[in-house]
């Protein structure tokens, strides 16, 4: 038996009607009726998740996976704000998140009621749409309710967010089964061949031409604009920019030199990163960039070629370093072990923020996950762990101790099984911060900005049955790393690295 309450089946039908399988679940009552259908309904997929900020990103992760919407549901009150920063993660990711919230009927708002405050609207400009459902009495108001339910899951290019009020009683589950409900189609125009053609030759015929891609994949750019600096040889005159955000300071600044950039997104959105952005062409980037590629084999460009033989070298000096135990040492060395492991087993990997992005941009040789569209140091680990739910694969989350521990009740899971494997990188403190010029001037740099700590996940992985290991010098860190890669458990598998540095 279903709900009784006719907004709730007309959504759970129609998110079964869009295709929308999987869903996040967090604790309440007044979200009770949502989470009794998605879980009684054979065609979803639940998975229950205490802490709404890891749900959030729990959903984030599940998404990037399936590349298909991800439901996250809460409760009435506070219980939605919780998942504002993975929420607008999504949105500069352009991942499709439902969010899903009961609500008290709207007569309660702001009087004194508990759990109650303004839910429409909540989170602002970080979803492409918001609606609100009525509670039917009439088939006018069951009209309006489908309509709106339709409308907010057409846009599958950023988070929706569809409010649900319930009135008491919350408990009726009578319905025997959902209603029967029209679903809106949508069909999406697709990049034209004289379009893609035309982008195709713009960049073949322009004179130092550059294809750049954001995340997932940026590796070594850094490096080889600090070894340009100002060497007009190697300036473009035309970008053209695919993908996600960029990571380096230093190579956002470096590409405002360039005269022109065109922009392939799949939304069509303005992203004027470079200062001089010109035309934004909707449609498939990684399209674009294959058919460049395709085009630079058969005819070379000399522009091309000057900065494929600079990447070259300086690929090169990266593999030739040999750094010190610290954590640069410990990320080369994850991701020369991890090359091998990819030859022979499929895996994801996960790159939280600040230094292990950072890092990861310096050695890493495939795509790779990162929370950069907005956020901070929150949810890396929890999207990590919704990703690993949804998919056999073995997913690896390399971050740092900041990171880790802010968000360690993504841990607290009982839906985690032995593919997820986390290489922590525990300095006691955030290392972003001795990187910053100047900071070192004030005396509340260790204490305050970067929380300096004598914190260990030891005690965190033994409550939640995850397996851990721990290396103070680089022989241990190796083997560390080794184990972490091919060792079989049902659990979810940890390595601390302990260093200074």
């Amino acid at each position: 038996m279903y709900s009784n309450k006719e907004n709730v089946n007309i959504l759970t039908a129609l998110l079964v009607a869009h295709n929308v399988r999987y869903a996040v679940l967090c604790p309440g009552s007044r979200n009770s009726p949502i989470v009794h259908n998605l879980n009684k309904c054979p065609d979803m997929t639940c998975f229950p998740v205490t802490d709404e900020r890891s749900a959030g990103f729990y959903a984030l992760g599940m998404s990037q996976c399936l590349h298909e919407p991800v439901v996250v549901c809460v409760t009435s009150g506070t219980a939605l704000l919780n998942l504002a920063p993975a929420v607008a993660e999504a949105y500069y990711q352009h991942v499709p998140l439902v969010v899903v919230s009961a609500d008290r009927p709207p007569q309660w708002i702001d009087q004194l009621d508990g759990q109650t405050l303004p839910q429409p609207d909540a989170l602002g400009r970080f979803v492409g749409k918001a609606v609100s459902l009525p509670e039917p009495h009439n088939d006018e108001e069951r009209w309006y309710c489908n309509r709106l339910v339709n409308e907010v899951l057409l846009e599958r290019h950023a988070p929706v967010h569809i409010n649900v009020p319930i009135s008491e009683p919350l408990f009726g589950f009578t319905t025997p089964s959902l209603p029967v409900e029209r679903k809106i189609e949508r069909v999406e125009a697709s990049m034209s061949d004289l379009t893609l053609n035309h982008v195709v030759r713009m960049f073949l015929h322009a004179q130092r031409p550059m294809l750049i891609c954001g995340q997932p994949l940026n590796p070594n750019f850094d490096e080889a604009v600090a070894l340009v600096d100002d060497d007009e040889r190697y300036v473009p005159d035309f970008v053209l920019y695919t993908g996600g955000s960029i990571v380096s300071k230093r190579v956002k600044h470096f590409l405002r030199k360039a005269k022109e950039m065109w922009a392939v997104n799949l939304t069509g959105e303005v992203n004027d990163t470079f200062m001089n952005l010109t035309y934004v062409i909707q449609g498939d980037g990684e399209v674009v960039a294959d058919m460049i590629r395709f085009n630079l084999e058969q005819q070379p460009h000399p522009f091309v070629e000057r900065w494929n033989e600079l990447l070259s070298r300086v690929r090169q000096q990266v593999e030739s370093d040999e750094p010190a135990y610290s954590s640069r040492a410990a990320v080369k060395y994850f991701e020369q072990k991890y090359s091998l492991f990819s030859e022979r087993a499929e895996g994801e990997v996960h790159y939280a923020n600040s230094t292990s992005i950072r890092l990861a941009n310096v050695y890493a040789r495939h795509p790779i996950y990162c929370n950069r569209g907005v956020n901070g140091i929150e949810g890396s680990l929890s999207t990590a762990a919704g990703f690993s739910c949804v998919t056999d694969k073995k997913v690896f989350c390399v971050i740092g101790d900041l990171s880790f521990f802010y968000d360690q009740n993504a841990l607290w899971n009982q839906n985690l099984r032995g593919n997820l494997r986390i290489l922590l990188l525990n300095n006691g403190r955030g290392g972003i911060f001795n990187m910053l010029p100047g900071l070192e001037n004030s005396p509340a740099r260790d204490k305050f900005v970067a929380a300096a700590h004598h914190t260990t996940a030891e005690g965190i992985c033994h409550q939640n049955d995850v397996v851990y290991m721990k290396a103070e010098n680089m022989k241990e860190m190796q083997q560390g790393i080794d184990t972490l890669l091919c060792i079989e458990s049902n659990r979810p598998v940890l390595l601390e690295v302990f260093t200074d540095l």
